[in-house]
């Protein structure tokens, strides 16, 4: 076989064998295809797509690309959660300690963020002493003995995925649907829970814009889990304002800690409660609205918040910094951006304000931009509130004041101030399941 043969193939709109698609990632994971003919390949797909049992064929081509997790010795229903990723998105943080309060088990690997904020990893990281990086023992004992546990994504799991994406990065094709399917189950079936539960964002801080295009990147993936017998379901929510308040890691620790004690943005908490029903859903635990009604329970009766504690100690991270916030590092310079109008927020662009966080210091620019734990942003007004001329909007945590006079020039450009109140938006579309869409 030759892959010039497979890209024409591709380019000439034909559907590939699952023996093609195996030869191609196997290839190019070995070096045996250069980048040349693999980024061929990407395009053509990026033009031409993918039918189902292309897409999981490559799904699975990429998920035996390398291990596979054994969570065998792990007690009771496994749920995994993925995010396609967002503008204070800490969601994951709230919704494992929240399941495994219930006896169902979350063995979780993560990624760093790359972009507007830190990833889930980063986010952890910004406690003292928290480690994501453990042996795989260590791991599997933390989730039979607290429930969860959450560290980074093994070098040897889905070598694939890392190769093809990086290269997708550099040669136009990160948008292509079934890629991006592909690249998310892959490492979701490769982690080897019995259950998955996408979160899969829409608006302008989410990967896909608009509701159409969320819609359809949930049921793909929806389809791959179900052929491959995964109980599998996607919530599609809303990424056009930033989630919570909080952007930017050690920020959005403590508004984790806050939101599991009760006193979180009703945004932040409705959405964890929606995820956390629906992983609990897929778990047995009853109805999705007799899961809403536990995991409610779960942040009023403490039980959640004492499963974090569990997890960080377990993990080696000072547990006391999710009670006295005043350990955590504190930023050299903080900055109040004020509104030169009074008036209602119409909008609040979440790209821009994750550019904002970004500059501040908080995401990546690159892979190996170094994360400031401290920077980010405190929204003090959100989407539709009302503000007072010269009343704080938003309040900037950065190394130095420069970073923060930047990124306000960013922040005003994201927040508009209008005379009238703007319709309120939904903050969970709808459900994806096996059984097909259901719009809320």
């Amino acid at each position: 076989m030759r892959m010039v043969d497979v890209i024409t193939k591709k380019r000439d709109g034909y559907a590939l064998t699952k023996e093609e698609i195996d030869f191609f990632v196997n290839g190019y994971v070995e070096s045996q295809i250069p980048d040349y003919q693999a980024s061929a390949l990407l395009m053509a797909i990026y033009f031409n797509g993918l039918d189902e049992e292309e897409i999981v064929n490559l799904t699975l081509a990429m998920a035996n690309s390398g291990k596979i997790i054994d969570l065998s010795s792990i007690e009771g229903i496994k749920v995994d959660k993925h995010s396609t990723g967002g503008v204070g998105d800490k969601t994951t943080l709230i919704v494992a300690p929240i399941v495994a309060s219930f006896g169902v088990r979350v063995a979780k690997m993560s990624g760093r963020g790359l972009g507007f904020t830190g990833g889930t990893i980063d986010k952890l990281e910004s406690i003292p002493g928290f480690k994501t990086t453990i042996k795989e023992s260590e791991f599997l004992e933390i989730v039979n003995k607290v429930g969860f546990s959450i560290i980074g994504q093994s070098e040897n799991v889905v070598p694939a995925d890392k190769k093809i994406y990086a290269l997708r990065d550099v040669s136009g094709s990160v948008e292509s649907l079934p890629l991006v399917a592909s690249s998310v189950m892959s490492k979701k079936i490769a982690s080897g829970a019995d259950c998955i539960l996408l979160d899969v964002k829409t608006g302008s801080g989410a990967f896909m814009k608009t509701l159409e295009e969320s819609i359809k990147l949930a049921k793909t993936m929806v389809d791959i889990g179900t052929k491959i017998k995964k109980k599998t379901a996607a919530l599609i929510t809303n990424m056009d304002v930033p989630l919570g308040r909080a952007i930017g890691n050690s920020l959005e620790i403590i508004e984790v800690c806050k939101t599991l004690k009760g006193e979180g943005p009703i945004d932040l908490e409705e959405v964890s409660i929606n995820l956390a029903a629906n992983m609990l859903n897929l778990a047995g635990k009853g109805s999705i609205e007799e899961c809403k009604v536990l995991a409610k329970k779960a942040i009023l009766d403490g039980s959640a918040f004492k499963k974090l504690k569990e997890m960080v100690k377990s993990q080696h991270g000072k547990g006391e910094c999710l009670e006295d916030y005043s350990i955590f590092k504190k930023a050299q310079a903080v900055y109040e951006v004020k509104s030169q109008v009074s008036g209602f927020i119409s909008k609040m662009d979440a790209q821009k304000c994750g550019k904002a966080s970004m500059i501040l210091g908080a995401g990546r620019k690159t892979k190996d931009s170094e994360i400031d734990f401290s920077a980010g942003i405190i929204l003090n007004k959100k989407y539709r509130d009302f503000v007072e001329e010269g009343e704080t909007i938003a309040t900037l945590y950065a190394s130095d004041l420069k970073k923060c006079l930047d990124a306000e020039k960013v922040l005003k450009e994201a927040i508009i101030v209008t005379g009238e109140k703007s319709e309120p938006q939904k903050l969970v579309y709808g459900r994806v399941s096996s059984s097909g869409l259901e719009l809320y």
